[in-house]
């Protein structure tokens, strides 16, 4: 049997680094252990970029774990429990989700999400967009 509590990052055979949840410890509801471990693999790697790289993790990964896997490209991602397995020992009882409605709201167009969200155009946010292509525009 296969018990693994950390998520780890592999590339070229050689484990990057590991990393647990820690969301209850820190009170950050972003510190689940697949952002731990890419924040980690990050320094390690010099790079956002996860190419040639193995994620190694418990569970199928909730959608803003899984946006920062897509963002950060790896190789592959495994994974050895799905939300249906583990959703009858794991209740999560958040205002806006539950593990049955989550993955669906992700990809609702933003005006029908359970949670409130406004859209406040406004030309002058394009500032930032502007000089980040000045600033990252090969040469």
């Amino acid at each position: 049997m296969t018990l693994f509590f950390t998520n780890g990052i592999t590339k070229d055979g050689e484990v990057l680094d590991e990393a647990a949840n820690q969301v209850a410890q820190t009170n950050d509801p972003t510190a689940h252990a697949e952002i731990l471990a890419i924040q980690k693999g990050s320094r390690v790697l010099k790079s956002e970029y996860f190419y040639g790289c193995t994620f190694y993790i418990l569970a199928h990964s909730c959608p803003m774990c899984l946006a920062a896997m897509y963002y950060c490209s790896p190789e592959k991602v495994i994974f050895i429990t799905t939300r249906d397995d583990y959703s009858k020992f794991y209740v999560d009882d958040r205002k806006y989700f539950t593990l049955l409605n989550f993955y669906e709201e992700i990809g609702k167009p933003w005006q029908e999400r359970a949670i409130p969200m406004e859209h406040h155009p406004d030309d002058e946010a394009f500032a930032v967009y502007k000089l980040w292509q000045k600033l990252n525009r090969p040469k």
